[in-house]
């Protein structure tokens, strides 16, 4: 509860950091002002800090002795959407904005940093190392279908982590809940490009030619009956092709049909044969006289949270806020790249509800927003957990 007292008189400098964040919104592997700010505000505190990891990232780091090292991650970047709130600190950017908030990541984990420099110098802090995290690009992946997760692990930013933790705000949820969940949390996702290809004639002759757009509608009732009929209803699994393209005019039959979507499982066999389905799915085409063919481009696994870590922070944000508003998560098909950190080492990822409580706001929506109220807490959450990581783990 001593921690919490302490961010909550943090509370003004956490909500100006993310809103100054929020006004300046920065999209995946372009984080180049937020990282910059956190920075300058590591170096403040006394951490070492390293910049330019994953292009844009930053790690900083804390060590008061020889021990273990657990790493606090948060995310940086942006959405291209438009942002429709009309508040102070909106969007300044056209068509960018923090529409998951990871502005509030920033800023907790930031505050987080502060209490844990405060422990230090106290000479509170259990010996070892804090690392503090801040990934470029986990809405998006590079030309190398690379995410900011990737580009830091490969340049060392878990190196030597024996547990990393991580949060995100809930804005579906009330503010003041802590969410946690042993084993799967979030699902893993893969990305489809899919295209079907008939023979263009003209509309009025349609026996000429060979129309895609039926064709394609074929595919899609196919895809329709993998999860309904292929998979065990035991298994959650999701296939969705949310954009559809296809034709040139309204009397040409059209020669080709794009089809662009995501999968979503827990468990890899599922996604083998949600793999395979589609492609049987997609060969429909081919026995109507056409051509089927799936590019199938793979996303992020499935966060899976460690038993005994998630136990610890659990017992560590319980110290914090109170049995009572610590729960449990729900299973997400929604994707998550900390997945990749959390097989490196062992990881937990929690939920800090951040709900607007006369007027929740759905994340990825162009009215997204929280309540600022959550930033203590997420902050003192975090470093609790690194401190009684440090102590037990």
């Amino acid at each position: 509860m001593e921690l919490l007292s302490r961010a909550s008189a943090l509370a003004p400098e956490l909500v100006e950091i993310r809103r100054d964040i929020h006004a300046h919104p920065e999209l995946a592997f372009q984080e180049r002002r937020t990282a910059a700010l956190v920075a300058e505000r590591l170096r403040q505190l006394g951490y070492e800090v390293r910049t330019g990891v994953a292009r844009t990232g930053c790690i900083g780091q804390l060590s008061t002795g020889a021990g273990r090292t657990v790493a606090l991650r948060a995310d940086m970047d942006a959405l291209p959407i438009q942002e429709a709130n009309d508040v102070p600190y909106r969007s300044r950017v056209d068509g960018v904005m923090h529409a998951c908030g990871h502005d509030a990541h920033v800023a907790c984990a930031l505050g987080a940093a502060r209490l844990l420099a405060e422990s230090a110098a106290e000479g509170s802090l259990p010996s070892g190392r804090i690392r503090l995290i801040f990934q470029p690009s986990e809405e998006r992946t590079d030309d190398e279908n690379l995410g900011g997760a990737q580009r830091m692990i490969a340049e060392g930013a878990l190196e030597g982590v024996d547990a990393v933790i991580g949060l995100h705000v809930a804005s579906m949820s009330p503010t003041g809940q802590v969410l946690f969940r042993e084993g799967p949390l979030m699902a893993g996702n893969d990305t489809l490009h899919g295209v079907v290809r008939g023979a263009s004639a003209h509309a009025a002759l349609p026996h000429e030619g060979l129309d895609a757009v039926v064709l394609a509608a074929h595919v899609v009732l196919a895809v329709q009956a993998i999860v309904a009929r292929r998979i065990d209803p035991l298994e959650p699994a999701v296939i969705t092709f949310g954009k559809i393209e296809g034709g040139r005019a309204e009397n040409i039959l059209s020669s080709e049909v794009q089809l662009t979507g995501t999968l979503r499982y827990f468990d890899f066999a599922v996604r083998e044969q949600l793999q395979e389905e589609l492609r049987r799915a997609f060969a429909v085409a081919d026995a109507m006289g056409g051509e089927g063919r799936i590019e199938i481009k793979s996303g992020n696994p499935p966060v899976i949270n460690d038993a005994r870590l998630n136990d610890i922070v659990r017992a560590a944000a319980i110290s914090v806020v109170g049995e009572a508003d610590v729960g449990v998560a729900d299973l997400i098909m929604g994707a998550e790249d900390f997945a990749f950190l959390a097989r490196e080492a062992p990881g937990c990822f929690f939920w800090l509800g951040a709900g607007i409580e006369a007027d929740p706001r759905t994340h990825h929506s162009p009215r997204f927003d929280i309540d600022e109220n959550c930033l203590p807490r997420g902050a003192a959450v975090l470093a609790a957990a690194a401190q009684k990581v440090l102590a037990e783990w």
